[in-house]
């Protein structure tokens, strides 16, 4: 480590040294019909972007250019958009993006669990030769230098370092929860309890996983050929590899904090249609939390090439505007209304309609008179001339799924629009 300590650049020899594996096969049921025809890393997010972009762009500006993406459910998509927006990291300079899907290199099933998925993946990974492995999970908003998470690990001389935020304990039965000592150090690990552990001191908060793990090489290896024997394991990272290596190696957390603010830095789980709909529209504040227009960590993804957006007709009662939004390249407001809504790429409305706190996904026509509110309108629908979402709740639970609290769903096979795609 003396070495590294000698020299400013040590973060980047590090994460030139490191292979990253962004587990992507979720998928991702809470999310309903956003991933009926796709994977949850595929689900579109920010008006341009997938899921999938924001960890491989954290690889991708933390110096971390060689990467594997592990797919399984209903994948097409997600293939498909990293063929197309990934392809431009050069081979000859050892640097890829490699799609991993579920393809029985070791066992004669499907992947069984996190720790599965890697294990089955190992001569690949071993025909890389890492020093590191940073393994990632494909379906979190946020931004995060990987380089200093793996800086971390080698100066505590760690086997294994866990990313971890800290969350109100009554969301904390979601992820996985775990106690460390003054230094650090992981003593206990819990994944999903009933009743999550809070932590000392902070008694309404709890110490949650991230699901993004550094591991030196030789110890992955050894851990997971030891889960795969291990009878009735669930082959998962939280559940089985963490929680039986606590006791006996060095296993320590690291803290995602915003340096510069001194508090804990962005990071949503988009894994319900609330959570999904909220963090979209968080992006259209005056100073939103996560910064789209960060020129030192741009958000990576294949740019499709599309018009600019277009606002038409000034008339006294058919005026084409959008107020405290975000509208997407391609998208023609036509005589209609936007106000506080994120539309994505695409995007027709049509004259005298009106969307309001709404998050609008590619390709979807909103015709005349629609009137659409707190609604997430997915991929390729055609809004009927007229259609009012949002403002019944009992008409709309008739027709379309509604949350919890109350954000209406619309997909197009509720509408009677059977398109069997998922891109």
């Amino acid at each position: 480590m003396a070495a590294y300590q000698d020299d400013p650049r040590f973060v980047s020899r590090l994460t030139r040294e490191t292979l990253a594996l962004i587990l992507a096969g979720g998928r991702g049921s809470r999310l309903k019909h956003l991933t009926m025809w796709r994977a949850k890393p595929a689900v579109p997010f920010g008006g341009k972007f997938r899921i999938i972009d924001f960890p491989l762009s954290n690889c991708v500006n933390s110096g971390i250019r060689r990467i594997g993406v592990l797919t399984q459910y209903k994948a097409h998509s997600l293939i498909v958009h990293i063929q197309r927006g990934w392809s431009f990291l050069r081979g000859e300079f050892g640097e890829f993006v490699e799609i991993l899907p579920a393809q029985q290199r070791i066992e004669t099933s499907w992947y069984a669990g996190t720790a599965d998925a890697v294990y089955q993946n190992l001569d690949i990974i071993r025909g890389h030769g890492p020093t590191y492995v940073l393994i990632l999970a494909g379906d979190h908003i946020y931004k995060m230098d990987y380089g200093a998470m793996i800086a971390h690990h080698v100066e505590r001389e760690a086997d294994l370092t866990v990313g971890c935020i800290e969350v109100p304990l009554d969301k904390a039965r979601a992820f996985g929860v775990m106690s460390v000592d003054d230094e650090g150090r992981i003593v206990r690990f819990t994944e999903k309890p009933d009743r999550p552990e809070p932590i000392p001191g902070k008694p309404g908060m709890a110490l949650a996983s991230m699901g993004i793990y550094v591991f030196n090489t030789p110890f992955l290896f050894e851990q997971l050929i030891k889960d795969a024997d291990m009878p009735g394991s669930t082959h998962d990272f939280g559940r089985d590899i963490i929680p039986s290596v606590i006791e006996r190696y060095r296993v320590v957390a690291y803290p995602f904090r915003d340096v510069q603010k001194g508090a804990q830095a962005y990071w949503r789980d988009v894994g319900t249609v609330d959570a999904f709909w909220q963090a979209n529209l968080e992006l259209i504040g005056v100073t939103p939390e996560l910064n789209l227009y960060d020129q030192e960590w741009p958000i990576w993804t294949y740019q499709e090439q599309l018009p600019p957006a277009k606002f038409v007709f000034d008339d006294p009662e058919r005026r084409g505007l959008a107020v405290d939004s975000m509208v997407s390249g391609g998208c023609v407001i036509s005589g209609a209304t936007v106000r506080h809504s994120l539309l994505f790429s695409n995007v027709r409305v049509h004259s005298y309609a009106e969307v309001v706190d709404s998050v609008v996904l590619p390709n979807v026509d909103i015709g005349r008179n629609a009137r659409i509110r707190r609604a997430v309108i997915d991929k390729g629908c055609r809004i009927p001339p007229g259609t009012v979402i949002g403002e019944d709740p009992d008409e709309d639970a008739r027709r379309f799924h509604v949350t919890e609290g109350g954000v209406v769903l619309v997909s197009p096979d509720m509408l009677g629009q059977r398109l069997h795609y998922a891109r």
